[in-house]
């Protein structure tokens, strides 16, 4: 290859890097669009906190704990939510600029990275089917046997995929400090 052909596949293996590299933006639009969907949900939150603070004094107990549930699930989805948008901005777009220049304030972020994500994810994922679960329980008059124990089952497998996921990131981490330390 003479030397005027290999600068031209260099220039372009160059513009092919430089677009590929500034596709990640095009993630911007999902974690907008998630943004949008956490007020949407947000809204779905006060109606739930509404409901609760319209009927809190005619509740029975168990009715009670189910509305306190239903907010504990919401907001934890939320938390969910937030953790993918963050995470994956700082992860796959670009990391947070400091506006207020006080470090401490964005001390946190940047901290969780694409393993650690997955596991935060499995483990929020865990509680929320332990929620509803719970609530499947507290009203197990209305489910029918077969669908207590399909929903268990469910939940037990998502218990298993995090416990997997945690020992995978354990496994893998350990053998990258082994790597580091050789």
């Amino acid at each position: 290859m003479t030397p005027d052909k290999k600068t031209t596949a260099k220039a372009a293996e160059h513009a092919v890097e430089g677009v590929i590299l500034a596709s990640r933006w095009l993630l911007v639009v999902f974690y907008l669009g998630l943004t949008a969907a956490l007020g949407l949900y947000a809204i779905s939150f006060l109606r739930k906190l509404w409901e609760y603070f319209s009927k809190v004094m005619v509740l029975e107990e168990t009715d009670a704990i189910l509305k306190i549930l239903s907010l504990i699930d919401a907001s934890l989805v939320a938390s969910l939510v937030v953790m993918v948008i963050i995470s994956g901005y700082e992860n796959f777009v670009s990391r947070f600029d400091n506006v207020n220049g006080d470090d401490a304030e964005l001390s946190w972020l940047g901290k969780i990275d694409a393993s650690s994500l997955k596991i935060k994810v499995a483990s929020t994922i865990v509680a929320i089917s332990s929620i509803h679960l719970l609530q499947v329980f507290l009203n197990s008059d209305q489910y029918s046997e077969s669908k207590i124990m399909w929903l268990t089952i469910v939940h037990m497998a998502f218990v298993g995929s995090a416990l997997l996921l945690a020992l995978i990131d354990r496994i893998m981490t350990g053998t990258k400090a082994q790597t580091d330390k050789d």
